[in-house]
């Protein structure tokens, strides 16, 4: 395909204020709700001013270029990707991933909407820098990342992938039962849930349960309780870290398979002991989950698929 006929799909998010109003039905009434706390509004405005003056910038450099097409975050799971589309992604980081994990290759442009507000790691880009970005990404000229994707396959065929990490447990808080199995090593556990971690998402929720582990078991030893020693890794490594959370060794359940590295060779395997409150979901989206109940056997690996980040 010739690099002017490429279409850009622009993914977008309601701010703060679109749901306070969505809520409340008004703005005045969203504004009343909100000082009748004791906060402030005006913090609302602004990031939704800042978000909607960016999502203008955006739009004319769409409209400059051809053609284009905007999507709710909401919509992304059951959205059609077309194979040369460029994806641009208006929000914070979060959006950036769980579009990522939705795409098959295509090119993926986080913009930072209010860089005052969101560090934006993964937002290196600011709306006035797109139209000479998506000339550039059009013509295969700008550098990207590559981002290994997580993914569980479950016995009924369904698949959830993940860019930052996938949950594998209770749907509220009760326990996980379920059966572990890595290479050799295999065990019946009773937890409050797994977490695996892609490399993008080795610096978030996974650092913070092994961080939490390590002081806990350093603090019981009397020792200092910083629970150092975790280190993320490359956001395109050919591996996963998993980490078991709350593990409760009983007379039918032991707690040794509690962390460790997932490759291509050697995936991870659960089979659900949980009659009705299993769950997998990915990347913090609690809304889009598959079904993990009992008997169902879930494969965790990493996905033949890549994340593209324009960088």
């Amino acid at each position: 395909m010739n690099a002017n006929e490429r279409k850009t799909v622009l993914v977008v998010r309601r701010t703060r204020l679109d749901e306070l109003v969505a809520r409340y039905h008004t703005l005045q009434q969203a504004r009343f709700y909100i000082e009748h706390l004791g906060a402030d509004f005006g913090d609302y405005l602004r990031e939704s001013a800042a978000y909607a003056a960016a999502l203008q910038t955006v739009v004319q450099a769409l409209q400059a270029r051809g053609r284009y097409q905007i999507v709710d975050r909401a919509l992304v799971p059951n959205f059609v990707f077309g194979a040369d589309d460029i994806v641009v992604a208006l929000g914070q980081d979060g959006m950036v991933a769980n579009t990522m994990k939705y795409l098959n290759g295509q090119p993926l442009i986080g913009v930072n909407p209010d860089p005052a507000r969101w560090d934006g790691v993964l937002l290196p880009f600011a709306p006035g820098d797109l139209p000479r970005l998506l000339g550039d990404v059009a013509a295969d000229r700008r550098p990207t990342r590559a981002v290994t994707l997580a993914e569980a396959r479950l016995s009924d065929g369904q698949v959830l992938r993940a860019a930052n990490d996938l949950f594998i447990g209770p749907r509220t808080h009760t326990s996980a039962l379920y059966d572990i199995a890595l290479g050799e090593r295999r065990e019946p556990q009773s937890s409050s849930g797994l977490i695996v971690a892609t490399g993008l998402g080795s610096s978030a929720w996974i650092k913070s349960i092994v961080t939490g582990s390590l002081g806990i078991a350093s603090a019981v030893r009397g020792g200092s309780a910083d629970g150092g020693g975790y280190q993320p890794f490359d956001w395109d490594a050919q591996r996963l870290d998993f980490a078991v959370r709350e593990p409760f060794p009983s007379r039918s359940s032991t707690a040794e398979l509690i962390y460790g590295q997932i490759t291509a060779l050697q995936p991870l395997k659960l089979r659900s002991r949980m009659p009705d409150h299993g769950i997998i979901f990915s990347d913090g989206m609690e809304a889009d989950y598959l079904q993990f109940t009992a008997g169902m056997e879930a494969t965790i690996g990493i996905s033949q698929r890549q994340g593209c980040l324009v960088v």
